[in-house]
């Protein structure tokens, strides 16, 4: 072999042998340095004053990780090109890095190989490889036909207030909130607070990230077969889990916060009931928020830090633990406690394997946040619980802050960086890699799959 040959060889990616979780995680770091690198230009600030590595960083991997955490304010900061890198980078982060490829595939009408295939499986969190190539289409299709209705309602809706504006306002923020990224334009990081009480910016914002968190599995599911009992098991326990956090969450807010003057207690009993509704809605990852979060009781942010940990669905624009493991667990732990040999859901047996791996998500999320919550209560002056939230928030790849994230110290930012990388891809590429075989046992029930992490 010439050094010609073995020089070439380095800038292929096939002569690495790679996994498919390798190159998942490469290509999410090299969207985010790339991002990076655009927002630390002078164009990318409204002033033409170049944002600092650190803050670039930082901004770029919230964006890809669809997070909505900032150190700087969008809407001020940055110029339209800034704000179109962003936007650009939340929509790469949320479709995912082989949906995005893919897509430049079919452009170009260039045939899937089956290792890209392979890696498309892992990265939709997909049964089998087969049909992957087609539910990516339709992801695509599904996401830009959902953010064009969203973005279409808002822009009429902002139109009247904000001019020619408003329509530029309302498909960015749709985007941003299919995608759950949380990231807003309307300065001083106040997010939707001036829209609180308006009944078409919190129903329109909240149904945009409750599509995307539901995962796009659940959407086809639900759109092909629209009977209960032609759904599968996977999108059955979603549509019940999620149902059940969005109700019990809306419950739970608004009696911690109804009296609480600078939240809830000042508003009318349509914007309490709005405003608890989307601030249950808000913690499944998506970042944007109706109320100061950081005038909330403190009850009201550990229950919060609950919610952004379990998160949102598989093969969805969210993050956290998922809407399943949680559904998996609870199954499990009842079986336990009932003495049934098998953990089911609606009458189906729950694979051993699926059970270990929902186990092992949690364990693994728990584990991330506890230790970087200690390295950050070393570096930072804020209280524990404001930490914790920011690190769950991070790893949950929420976005929503009690408003210290601009002020936290280059090690603290550094340490979400990581968090929101892990959150966004850990989980799933962890439990992938230390998954066990099942044991065959006895009769059971007949097997459900679920989708995990």
């Amino acid at each position: 072999m010439t050094v010609h040959t073995r020089f070439a060889n380095l800038f292929d990616i096939s002569q690495w042998k790679l996994t498919p979780y390798q190159i998942l995680a490469l290509g999410f770091a090299g969207l985010i340095v790339t991002g990076a690198l655009l927002l630390m230009t002078p164009m990318a600030s409204a002033t033409g004053q170049g944002l600092s590595f650190i803050d670039a960083l930082f901004t770029a991997t919230s964006a890809v990780c669809v997070t909505g955490l900032v150190v700087v304010d969008t809407g001020t900061y940055f110029s339209i090109f800034g704000q179109m890198v962003i936007i650009v980078l939340i929509q790469a982060g949320a479709l995912g890095i082989m949906t995005m490829a893919t897509l430049m595939a079919l452009i170009m009408r260039r045939k899937i190989q089956l290792r890209e295939r392979l890696i498309m499986q892992e990265a939709l969190n997909h049964m089998t490889v087969s049909g992957v190539v087609r539910i990516t289409q339709y992801i695509i299709f599904a996401t830009f036909f959902l953010e064009f209705i969203g973005g279409t309602i808002l822009a009429i809706h902002w139109y009247s207030d904000l001019g020619s504006t408003g329509i530029y306002y309302g498909y960015w923020h749709a985007i941003s909130s299919f995608c759950n990224a949380g990231f807003d334009l309307f300065g001083n990081f106040s997010s939707l607070t001036r829209y609180v009480d308006d009944v078409t910016v919190n129903l329109t914002v909240t149904s945009l990230i409750i599509l995307g968190g539901l995962g796009f599995t659940v959407i086809f599911d639900v759109w092909n077969n629209r009977r209960w009992k032609k759904l599968s098991l996977h999108t059955k326990l979603v549509l019940i889990t999620t149902l059940v956090l969005l109700i019990f969450g809306t419950v739970v807010i608004l009696l911690l916060e109804m009296n609480n003057s600078e939240t809830l207690g000042e508003l009318s009993w349509k914007g309490k009931i709005l405003a608890s509704y989307f601030q249950s809605v808000a913690p499944r990852t998506a970042g944007y928020n109706t109320v100061d979060i950081g005038k909330m009781q403190d009850a009201t942010l550990f229950f919060t830090i609950i919610l952004m940990f379990i998160g949102a669905s598989p093969a969805s624009t969210g993050g956290g633990v998922k809407t399943t493991t949680l559904g998996v667990m609870i199954a499990a732990i009842w079986a336990l406690i009932t003495g049934k040999h098998d953990a089911e859901i609606f009458r189906r047996r729950i694979n051993q394997n699926i059970i270990y791996k929902a186990f092992t998500v949690f364990f693994i999320a728990a584990t991330l946040v506890i230790i970087v919550t200690m390295m950050m209560s070393i570096s930072e002056e804020f209280s524990f619980l404001r930490i914790l939230f920011e690190v769950v928030s991070a790893f949950g790849t929420v976005g929503l802050s009690t408003g210290i994230t601009s002020s936290l110290t280059v090690h603290g930012k550094l340490w979400l960086i990581i968090t929101m990388f892990a959150g966004r891809i850990g989980p799933v590429t962890f439990v992938l890699a230390l998954a066990l075989r099942s044991r065959k046992g006895a009769i059971h029930y007949p097997e459900g799959k679920i989708n995990i992490g």
